[in-house]
């Protein structure tokens, strides 16, 4: 455990704490306490230092804990966990999982960060989540003959997550096409799918999932002047802890990702459905470049947007365009 971690679990807890408390329990310097505190900003950690008073954090931070994530997953969930690794510091938990290249026939990976340094949303953009301010998991999964309507597993794995939630009492989310969980407009998560194998062959599956737990005011106004108009648990009133909603992303993925290979997204289509946030509306696609309007008309069995325009139907594929919607 590095030295930032061990002033952070001592800080947890939101309250006040002294310099002089703070320097005997780990054993150093006040000023080598003041260092790493001012080492947790490049985390995005904001803290209070009170003169004469002492340190608190903004608030609360609720840390990883491998172990208590393996013990609330369900007995089948953790019979298929091969791995379950919880990093402090890590480049993405996508790459990492990209990387294996043993994992068996029905059996799982999952991969967990408190801070990523080059986390990755859709068509290359980063995700930005401060240390311990959300939930950065990745979970593999490999496919002995790839099913044919691969490009709607993002949809699957944006089901899987709303059930998650919801079994942990968070109702009301919605999902935008193609990999957004949403609040209203606001973005609580996202969903990132990386895939390796070939058409009508084996294929091996990352599925990425990013969910604000606790943003700090100067992220959300980062992410504002970015375009995004995110919303955390915390805020809604309804935050589950991190390890908890872990175990029940990496329970319902795991079983929605073995579903899916069975039954492809007709498993899935009624749940999207009902859950659909622009079902209806009216939206801007910026597509090669060029912008279209249309209604939104739900998807096809692909996962493909279907964008009525005047009198015709227009198919847009995942990956290729982004939807705002516009009224």
């Amino acid at each position: 455990m590095s030295g930032r971690v061990e002033l952070l679990r001592l800080l947890a807890d939101g309250a006040l704490h002294s310099g002089e408390e703070l320097a005997a329990a780990l054993a150093v310097s006040r000023a080598a306490v003041w260092k790493r505190l001012q080492q947790l900003e490049e985390w995005g950690i904001a803290f209070e230092a009170l003169p004469g008073r002492g340190y608190r954090l903004e608030a609360p931070i609720d840390l990883l804990d491998a172990a208590g994530i393996r013990a609330a997953l369900p007995q089948g969930t953790r019979g298929q966990l091969r791995h379950l690794e919880v990093h402090e510091t890590l480049e993405s938990t996508s790459d990492r999982l990209l990387a294996v290249d043993d994992l068996p026939l029905g059996r799982i990976d999952a991969c967990l960060a408190e801070f990523q340094n080059a986390g990755r949303g859709r068509r290359g953009r980063r995700w930005i989540a401060p240390f311990a301010s959300g939930l950065c998991l990745s979970l593999n999964w490999s496919y002995r003959d790839a099913p044919a309507t691969l490009g709607a597993l993002s949809l699957a794995a944006g089901v899987a997550a709303l059930r998650a939630l919801d079994r942990l009492g968070v109702s009301g989310l919605a999902l935008k096409w193609p990999n957004d969980i949403v609040l209203g407009d606001r973005k609580l998560g996202g969903i990132l799918i990386d895939l390796r194998g070939e058409a009508a062959g084996p294929a091996y599956v990352v599925v990425g999932i990013g969910i604000n737990m606790r943003l700090p005011e100067s992220t959300r106004v980062r992410l504002a002047t970015e375009g995004v108009n995110a919303v955390d648990l915390a805020s809604i009133g309804t935050a589950p802890s991190r390890n908890a909603l872990a175990a029940a992303l990496i329970a319902e993925l795991s079983s929605a990702l073995s579903e899916y290979g069975a039954r492809g997204m007709a498993a899935f289509a009624d749940e999207w459905q009902g859950a659909d946030a622009l079902a209806g509306r009216t939206v801007a696609v910026l597509h090669g470049g060029q912008v279209l309007e249309g209604r939104a008309c739900g998807v096809d069995a692909d996962g493909a947007l279907l964008l009525g325009i005047g009198g015709t139907m227009r198919r847009i594929v995942s990956g290729e365009v982004s939807v705002r919607p516009v009224g």
